[in-house]
């Protein structure tokens, strides 16, 4: 009897977007370390197979004036064309200018999401997306909270609400799609 099921959705390098969430010095700062480490761990992985298979990347930053700049562990591994977005409104889908430069990238409807912090800008930043028609993805290694009860409660949360909770390691082999990809080799290197 064939299931009433959709088919588990996978993103796709040519219709995905990376987006790094306020992954700022100061902010990070109140992370707990193994999460935090983690977190940053995981978002260099994906930011360097977006990189190498040509899925845009947008960061923001919250109140950079007083959280700081994005983490340079994570900087650096950015495109050099990357520039942060600096806002004040917790959703990124409230800051002005965001939704145009999501456009910037063409038809790319599946979002996938990295940051901090998972219950507060990351949770409202996917509501704001579902509700603009995106595919909504959080990669559950790769964001983090204060405490980790909230983390816990925002992936319960999103879940439930339709975000796919997805990790690093699988967002980047779906980009892939097969072994056959010409930058196999050099994607699945990160995640040894």
């Amino acid at each position: 009897m064939p299931s009433s099921k959709c088919a588990l959705p996978l993103t796709h390098a040519k219709t995905s977007q990376l987006l790094i969430i306020n992954t700022q010095e100061r902010l990070a700062k109140a992370m707990p370390k193994t999460d935090l480490d983690q977190m940053v761990k995981n978002i260099v992985k994906l930011s360097q197979a977006a990189s190498t298979l040509e899925v845009p990347i947008i960061l923001s930053e919250h109140y950079g004036k007083g959280l700081g700049n994005t983490l340079p562990e994570i900087a650096q591994h950015l495109p050099p064309h990357t520039k942060a977005k600096d806002k004040l409104t917790f959703s990124c889908c409230t800051a002005p200018g965001f939704e145009e430069e999501l456009a910037e990238n063409g038809e790319r409807r599946q979002i996938v999401i990295v940051g901090l912090e998972a219950h507060i800008c990351v949770l409202q930043t996917a509501s704001g997306l579902q509700q603009w028609g995106y595919q909504v993805f959080v990669v559950g290694d790769a964001i983090s909270s204060r405490d980790p009860y909230h983390r816990k409660n925002s992936l319960q949360r999103m879940r439930s609400g339709g975000v796919h909770i997805t990790n690093s390691e699988s967002v980047a082999f779906e980009w892939m799609g097969d072994a056959n990809n010409p930058k196999f080799k050099e994607v699945s290197q990160l995640f040894r």
